[in-house]
């Protein structure tokens, strides 16, 4: 054992209350983002009595490790008094909050060396598990309680920080959204403008509809290197995955797989530039992004269209994408597979409503600023997890 490192198993103790009430609120699930979710089981005919309670400040984890990408389910309960887990997981608490503290203690198990380990110390022939003895073998360092609400709290600053810089930014998106449904929708800032017919309806006059394949550069998709006989790599050019891109319109950085120089040469026509708008056309469709120098050089698979234009502004055409220009025509045309998917002649074949130049300027005057708020609101999230990161990688030093 490493100095100054301790066995948890001296530390925690498994809880097994079972739900005899039969009450059926709070039923919850693990993710691997070690967060609890509402379950999505099929409860019809269940016996509620079987589930096991788990109360505000205990933890539950799944065992099974084989089927969660290399990844442990667990999580400390917060948001509930007290909920509803599966009699398979495992529920266990801390003996001593004076000796150790259970925010401390999900802080170690969010790192990402803990998912290595647990993944490592699995056993088993049709399913790999990490038992309760291993749990209990796991070490860890134990400074002072002082020391470790001074890291939880360092911790949780940082948090807040960035669930302050979301929620700035989701009133930033309804503010472009509203903005954008005043101009292109209702048509509430031209009062008094004439309105002619168009093949789509009425619009203002002096305003036209172009497609949005004739506004590109480019509108391409990439490739999996893994189709080219090329793996993937620790470091290098980034390779951006549908699952890299957030729902917010910002890139999770965590999760871009990488390429060398060569495969990237291999692949120089789906390479990603400034300015280039990202698109999920395969699986989860429809999210996107608006890449800015943080991301580049960068490339990406057929999951994800690549959008380039340079006929009108770019952060213009993303105005569009946040004010779901896009959603209905896109659903209409989704081809349905084996998964839905959207084809680059679809995508091209969108119409964009545009004003004359000076109205595109006067637009852009207003949504110019909140676009960039929202870009600079990423950059900052970005940064604050990376001292996250930082924060977690330490606690193996801590003392």
């Amino acid at each position: 054992m490493k100095e100054r490192y301790r066995l948890l198993g001296d530390f925690i103790r498994q809880v097994d209350v079972r739900n005899t009430d039969g009450k059926e609120e709070n039923l919850l699930g693990v993710s691997v983002q070690k967060m609890f979710i509402p379950s999505i089981a099929n409860t019809v005919g269940t016996d509620f009595t079987k589930y096991k309670v788990v109360k505000r400040g205990q933890f539950t984890y799944i065992p099974d490790t084989s089927r969660r990408g290399d990844k442990i389910g667990i999580a400390l309960l917060t948001d509930y008094d007290e909920g509803l887990v599966s009699n398979i997981y495992t529920v266990f608490e801390v003996k001593d909050e004076n000796e150790l503290l259970p925010e401390y203690l999900m802080l170690w198990f969010s790192r990402p060396e803990f998912d290595r380990y647990a993944r490592f110390k699995s056993h088993g022939s049709v399913r790999e598990i990490m038992d309760w003895d291993e749990m209990c073998k796991v070490e860890l360092p134990v400074p002072s309680i002082d020391k470790q609400r001074s890291i939880v709290k360092a911790y949780q600053t940082i948090t807040e920080r960035i669930e302050l810089k979301r929620r700035i930014n989701d009133n930033l998106e309804k503010t472009i959204k509203a903005v954008f449904k005043s101009w292109f929708l209702d048509f509430d800032a031209f009062d008094g403008v004439e309105l002619v017919q168009s093949q789509y309806g009425l619009i203002p006059n002096g305003w036209h509809y172009e497609l949005l394949g004739n506004l590109c550069d480019c509108v391409t998709k990439g490739t999996t290197p893994t189709t080219l006989g090329k793996d993937f790599t620790d470091t290098g050019i980034n390779f951006i995955k549908g699952e890299s891109i957030n729902d917010d319109h910002s890139f999770n950085m965590t999760l871009f797989a990488h390429i060398d120089d060569k495969t990237d040469e291999l692949l120089k026509r789906s390479r990603i530039y400034v300015n280039d708008i990202v698109f999920t056309i395969a699986g989860t469709l429809g999210k996107f992004a608006l890449v800015d120098s943080s991301v580049v050089p960068a490339n990406t698979n057929q999951a994800v269209a690549i959008i380039r234009t340079s006929k009108i502004m770019p952060a213009m055409l993303y105005s569009y994408f946040i004010g779901e220009w896009q959603v209905e025509f896109y659903k209409r045309n989704t081809q349905q597979a084996v998964q839905a998917n959207l084809s680059l002649g679809t995508i091209k074949d969108l119409p964009i409503l545009l004003p004359d130049s000076k109205g595109q300027d006067r637009y852009m005057q207003l949504v110019t600023p909140l676009i960039v708020g929202m870009q600079n609101n990423f950059s900052e999230i970005e940064r604050l997890y990376e001292l996250q990161n930082q924060l977690l990688a330490r606690l193996s030093s801590s003392r």
